[in-house]
């Protein structure tokens, strides 16, 4: 298992993660610093447990944001199926319709022109 450490409110914390994930785990642990650092400009000195605790809760609203978000794009990409679907359904009707028209149009064609040579 591979080891990376990253830097949170000034801290090194040395952590474990699987081999490759050390440039993710970075990232997000920069990114989390960064939520630590706007509390802590926001608020101050508060307490290190509080500001780590009140940015966890940020990053999980953000979540949470982002999953509401997610479902109800799943909901329209579903709707949007469901209309797709039907719309194809209607154009195969309407092919098979023109098809048939057109096979009829042209047996009467062939009897017509049939009539016209035996005249």
């Amino acid at each position: 298992m591979a080891q990376v450490t990253v830097n949170i409110d000034g801290k090194a914390y040395r952590m474990a993660c699987e081999e490759g994930q050390e440039p993710h785990l970075t990232e997000l642990a920069s990114k989390f610093d960064q939520y630590v650092g706007h509390l802590k400009g926001e608020f101050g000195e508060i307490g290190d447990l509080r500001i780590t605790v009140m940015a966890g809760i940020l990053v999980m609203d953000e979540l949470s944001e982002a999953q509401r978000k997610l479902h109800g794009l799943e909901s329209e990409v579903g709707s949007l199926k469901k209309t797709r679907d039907t719309a194809l359904a209607r154009v195969d009707d309407a092919d098979s319709t023109l098809a048939d028209t057109v096979s009829k149009i042209t047996e009467q064609i062939e009897r017509i022109t049939e009539k016209i040579e035996k005249s």
